[in-house]
Parts: C-alpha cells; sequence; structure tokens
C-alpha cells in the first residue's frame, strides 16, 4: 500500500448523493503520516447547473466551472493518486460514493480502504460538543481557511488527521483502516457500541437523529443481521445516503417472535410516524362498515371514508374488502340491496340488482340490520396464539379478543392457566387494526398448533414448551 500513503480528499458538489449529482470541485492531499507528499486541486465542469443553495454554501457558479476539465478528462490523475492508497475524508462515505462512482462513468474499477476523521476523531477524542469538520476545528485549535472549499476543507482535515495520529495511543486508526473493520460499513454519526449491543434474537430497533427523535423503526428476525444490512452495499440514492448521515443512535426491544416483533413495528410507526419509515404507513384503515338510521326511520349498512374517532362495525385497509363484507350480509340476512350505500354517487354506487319493488316494513327491516351486525360481532373469534418467549423460562402470547387486537405479553411457562382469560393479566394492550388482523389471522391458519381456545394446565406440564 506504498508504504501506508494517506490519500485526504474532500469534494464539493452539485448535490447531495452522486447518483443525480456531480462534483464540481475536488482536492487530493496525499500524506505519510508525518508530512504532506503531494498535493493536488481542481475545479471539475460538472456539465450540469448549479444550484444557487450549492452556490451559496461553496461560492462556486456555473461561470467558475465552464472551462474546467470534465471529471472524464482528470479521471487518470485522481485514479493514479488514490489507487493503492488508504482513502480518507471527514464522512468519509459520502466523498467516497462520489469518486467511486464518478471513476466507474469514466472506465475505471476502483476501491480503498477507508478513514472517516468523523469516527476516528469520535473514538480519539470523545465528549466533544460537535464533530462538524467547522466545529471541531475549532475545539481543537485548527486553523480551517476557505471552509466549504475542496482545498481549505482538506487542509484542515489533514491537519485534523495528523493530531489523531499523534494522539492515538490505543492503535484506533490501524482498526479503522482493516477492511474488514466492522466500524466502516457503520454511518459515521453512529457509536460503535450501539451497534455492538445489538443481540442475535427477533425484535423490534429505533434509528435515532442527533436530536433524539426516532427516525425510523424496523422488525428483524436477527436484530444485528437485519441493522448491519441498512449499512452494507454501495447504493448511492439521495434517499439512502441522506438517511445514514442522520443515525446517530440505536436501540432496540427483544421479542420472542418475528410476528411480535411485526406487530410492535407496525404500532411504533403508528404511534411516532417516523419520517423515513414510508411502507407500513400505507397500511392506514381507508375506510370502515357502517351503519347508521336514516330520516324514514330505516337503518342502512354503508362503505364509508374512515374518520377519526367515529365508530364502525369494523375498519379496512381497501374499499373491496368492505364491500366483499357488505354483499355478503346483505345475501345472508336477506337486507333490501337498497338500504346498502357504498361509493359516490354516479361512480360505481350500489352495484347490486335493481328492483321497483315496495319498500320492506321498516321493523323486519331494521331487525335484519340488527341481527346482522350482531351476528358479525359475535362470529369473530376470541383466542390466544401462544409461542416461544425471549428466554427459555417464558412464553409469548397473542390475545385476539372478538376479532380484535386485545394485547400481547410474556409470562411463565410453569404458569397455571385454566382459563384463556387469565392471559389478559399477562399481555400489554395494543391497538387493533385490520392490517395486523389480517396478519394475525393468516398466522394463525398456518400454525394451527399455536392457537389455543382454553388452558387447561401449565404449558409446562403439557410439554407443550
Amino acid at each position: 500500500m506504498k508504504n501506508k500513503l494517506y490519500a485526504i480528499v474532500d469534494i464539493e458538489t452539485t448535490g447531495g448523493n452522486a447518483s443525480h449529482s456531480r462534483i464540481t470541485e475536488i482536492a487530493i492531499i496525499i500524506y505519510d503520516g508525518e508530512k504532506i507528499i503531494d498535493r493536488w486541486e481542481s475545479l471539475v465542469n460538472p456539465q450540469k447547473f448549479i444550484p444557487p443553495a450549492i452556490f451559496a454554501l461553496t461560492g462556486i457558479n456555473n461561470d467558475m466551472v465552464q472551462d474546467a476539465p470534465t471529471f472524464d478528462a482528470i479521471s487518470d490523475i485522481v485514479f493514479e493518486m488514490l489507487n493503492d492508497r488508504i482513502f480518507v475524508a471527514h464522512n468519509v462515505n459520502f466523498d467516497y460514493s462520489f469518486v467511486r462512482h464518478e471513476l466507474e462513468v469514466a472506465g475505471l474499477k476502483w476501491t480503498a480502504p477507508k478513514l472517516c476523521t468523523v469516527r476516528a476523531a469520535r473514538k480519539i477524542k470523545p465528549g466533544l460538543p460537535s464533530y462538524s469538520l467547522g466545529r471541531l476545528c475549532n475545539s481543537l485549535a485548527i486553523k480551517l481557511e476557505n471552509r466549504h472549499r475542496a482545498g481549505g476543507d482538506a487542509d484542515a482535515t489533514t491537519i485534523l488527521l495528523s493530531k489523531l495520529l499523534v494522539w492515538d495511543a490505543n492503535g484506533e486508526i490501524d482498526k479503522m483502516i482493516k477492511k474488514t473493520a466492522e466500524d466502516q460499513r457503520l454511518p459515521p454519526n453512529l457509536p460503535p457500541e450501539d451497534f455492538a449491543a445489538l443481540p442475535e434474537k427477533p425484535g423490534v430497533y429505533y434509528f435515532y437523529n442527533e436530536l433524539k427523535k426516532v427516525i425510523y423503526v424496523g422488525k428483524a428476525v436477527h436484530l444485528k443481521k437485519r441493522v448491519a444490512s441498512h449499512f452494507s452495499g454501495h447504493k448511492i440514492t439521495p434517499q439512502r445516503q441522506n438517511f445514514l448521515r442522520e443515525i446517530h443512535s440505536i436501540s432496540f426491544e427483544v421479542c420472542g417472535t418475528e410476528l411480535m416483533a411485526l406487530i410492535l413495528e407496525c404500532t411504533e410507526i403508528k404511534h411516532l410516524w417516523p419520517i423515513h419509515n414510508r411502507v407500513l404507513k400505507r397500511f392506514e384503515p381507508k375506510c370502515g362498515l357502517f351503519t347508521y338510521e336514516a330520516r324514514n326511520g330505516y337503518q342502512y349498512l354503508a362503505v364509508g371514508i374512515v374518520t377519526k374517532n367515529q365508530a364502525c362495525i369494523e375498519t379496512f385497509t381497501s374499499t373491496a374488502q368492505a364491500i366483499e363484507l357488505l354483499r355478503e350480509l346483505a345475501a345472508q340476512f336477506e337486507i333490501d340491496y337498497r338500504f346498502c350505500k357504498y361509493g359516490s354517487p354516479g361512480i360505481g354506487e350500489n352495484q347490486f340488482p335493481l328492483f321497483d319493488a315496495a319498500l320492506p316494513d321498516v321493523d323486519v327491516h331494521n331487525s335484519q340490520v340488527e341481527h346482522a351486525v350482531a351476528f358479525y360481532l359475535k362470529s369473530r373469534p376470541t383466542f390466544a396464539l401462544i409461542d416461544k418467549g425471549r428466554t427459555n423460562d417464558e412464553a409469548s402470547c397473542i390475545y385476539i379478543e372478538d376479532g380484535r387486537l386485545y394485547g400481547m405479553g410474556y409470562f411463565p411457562i410453569d404458569t397455571a392457566i385454566t382459563d384463556i382469560s387469565q392471559l389478559k393479566d399477562h399481555v400489554e394492550l395494543y391497538p387493533s387494526n385490520h392490517y395486523l388482523m389480517q396478519l394475525i389471522t393468516n398466522f394463525a391458519a398456518k400454525n394451527p398448533s399455536k392457537v389455543k381456545w382454553n388452558l387447561t394446565t401449565t404449558l409446562k406440564e403439557i410439554g407443550w414448551i
């Protein structure tokens, strides 16, 4: 590795991600651990417009780069200076992703061991108020000129590296530059101990930003592997790069099973509404099945949009599911279709057979509607899913009452339970919704041995666990 030479790099760009943005300036300083042995910098024509916000930050405008070389024209110089050297930058994955992408576009395959001076400073000088380059230089009395220009930032990063090498009594930098070093895969602001604490068990994990606000919630069968998968690979999408920069800490909660982790994840996303969770937000209930009495005295069954704090018979994630139930109840209890409402006027409203028969007797009709609703509510089952716990001494329970999630929790396997309702004492209440109930009922159908309607003895005695 050319006698362990460091290539300290800083770049300025047209935006925050390598897939859609381009480099406008690059500086490379070759440092042998004691002195600078080479230095090179250049403006770069990005071949695209520099946004006003970027000009305000860097001072680089479109006129300045108009006659500058393109990256393709300087790619051989960049490759020669970086090849077989340790790539060093402040928040290294940002600069590395841009340079690697630009070299690849130019037809040059390149990889290098990386050293992040943000992470190195956190290890060697813990407890500082901030590890951004500007504030770090203030804390460590490093002169920083031409801030947000490649040359100025590269010079400051070189001085920072030189100081860290002197202060590194425990050999942290040598550990970090190894290609197998786990730290190199972690986001720059994430303490390694947070990742190291993750167990190899099912559960839910939380990513926090600098203000300790949850920005992402995920579930996992294997917490450590799942969290590590967020940091692996070299994807250069803007969403991923911004996401990784925002992660400042991790916490987790171990669950007995994957299903419990999924229920907890859904509940936490609904409660916390993290900015980077998108998929499960789509499963909010969109509509419900309602019953109401009109001025004419007749009771109606209707499918409509669910609003906050509005009571309904059942909620659904799709209108089709709600309409299917409405049609089934109408057919089974011979409810006049004219009193079943769904859809917008003129757009598929009441696609039932049309007829001009006289209206039914109001009392008979209302009784039919009441019986249909009562039947549906009564038909919703009460059961418990009993499965393994977080340890060998406990079991887990997901309790369903009248077709809705009541709660979930854990209890010792030698607990004497004579009636299923006793499990309520061992669970924490959880909000129910149609999406969760679909997951639970599908799991119950595939795993009938875990469904318990009554418990007459301890699980330990019957050898169930």
